[in-house]
């Protein structure tokens, strides 16, 4: 596959203000942290114009007007349908320059209702020639200092085998084009690491996994448990999207279980408080390794367009850490290399890989 170089700057994001728990208050602040720490990006802001006024006067800044805002609790059809001038969904326009007034982003950033960003993403920009399901990745730490990417996080909840080898090409152009890793280790999630255990779509998609290693197609390490995606057994793992979300908010809730111990056993009495003053460059530490604002921004893979989405509640450091993803993997070329992956399969299996299956 031939190297992709990254793309020149500048690179320019969209970035729906309005979008998540706390709108303008948390994005705008993060959107002047990026642009500090990037001097050759740009944004484009969206959203209502009062809100934005303040930010019309930034160096490499465009707004964008929407008059309407997807609330957290908006169904989809409410996004798709009622509210047409949307932040969210003018900021997906603009990385479709087709679209009246659109700018031509490389890559949008949103904190919105996720059911309702993925899809306005999917109706606006399609899917990938090859892709029947789009999915959802992210990182997560490990012991190894760096991150699993996992997908499907919760796009799709009954995945075939053919999606989850989909979601396998995906996921390893994704940490190819963000970590660097040209030919990223693949595990596939399941309940032991032998290949008879699971369910039929599980082992048969074990199968079709093997294959295209035998191939060429990507590096298959073989089934994983939950316990090694905190390892870094592989660079991936991939589940279906039920799977997948549960093991997300789990691995929230037991996270943030931990730190709440941690805090009441230091806080006991005055001796347990002069040992945490002591311990607080480890707590400090441990703290930052573990803080999940460090690993905020999901990829929305398989669209014609780079999509990232934010954690609802983001605070303003965790919508820097999404921004910041997003401008990665667009100067990184991610939809190419997703592209690239896809097409080379098609072409590799003379079009009759169950990649290509039509939903």
């Amino acid at each position: 596959m031939t190297a992709l170089q990254p793309l020149p700057d500048p690179i320019r994001l969209a970035v729906d203000c309005m979008g998540g728990d706390h709108g303008p208050s948390v994005t705008l602040p993060a959107c002047q942290a990026f642009l500090a720490q990037h001097p050759q990006a740009e944004l484009i802001l969206v959203g209502r114009a009062e809100a934005l006024a303040a930010a019309r006067a930034w160096p490499r800044c465009h707004v964008v007007e929407a008059t309407e805002v997807v609330e957290m609790d908006d169904s989809i059809e409410v996004a798709l349908r009622k509210k047409r001038d949307s932040s969210m969904r003018v900021a997906i326009q603009q990385l479709r320059p087709k679209e009246p007034q659109a700018l031509l982003a490389h890559a949008c950033v949103s904190a919105g209702n996720t059911g309702a960003l993925w899809a306005v993403a999917k109706f606006v920009l399609k899917t990938l020639e090859g892709v029947d399901r789009p999915a959802i990745a992210a990182v997560m730490p490990n012991r190894r200092g760096r991150f699993t990417t996992v997908l499907d996080l919760g796009a799709n909840v009954d995945s075939t085998a053919e999606n989850l080898l989909q979601f396998a090409f995906m996921g390893s152009a994704l940490v190819a084009a963000v970590e660097g890793i040209e030919e990223p280790s693949v595990g596939l999630l399941n309940i032991g690491e032998e290949a008879i255990k699971g369910s039929e779509t599980i082992k048969r998609a074990g199968e079709l996994l093997r294959e295209a290693s035998a191939a060429g197609q990507l590096n298959f390490h073989g089934n994983v448990e939950g316990n090694d995606i905190y390892k870094g057994t592989t660079d991936l793992v991939v589940c279906d999207g039920f799977v997948g979300n549960v093991m997300l908010k789990t691995s929230e809730g037991l996270a943030g279980m931990m730190g709440d111990f941690i805090k009441d056993e230091f806080s006991r009495n005055g001796l347990t408080k002069l040992a945490a003053l002591v311990a607080m460059p480890v707590l400090k530490r441990f703290k930052r390794r573990v803080d999940p604002r460090r690993f905020n921004g999901a990829a929305l893979l398989g669209l014609r367009g780079l999509v990232f989405k934010s954690h609802g509640s983001a605070d303003a450091v965790a919508f820097e850490n999404a921004l910041a993803r997003a401008y990665d993997a667009a100067r990184n070329r991610l939809l190419d290399r997703v592209q690239d992956r896809i097409v080379a399969t098609l072409q590799a299996a003379g079009n009759t890989s169950p990649v290509a299956t039509a939903e």
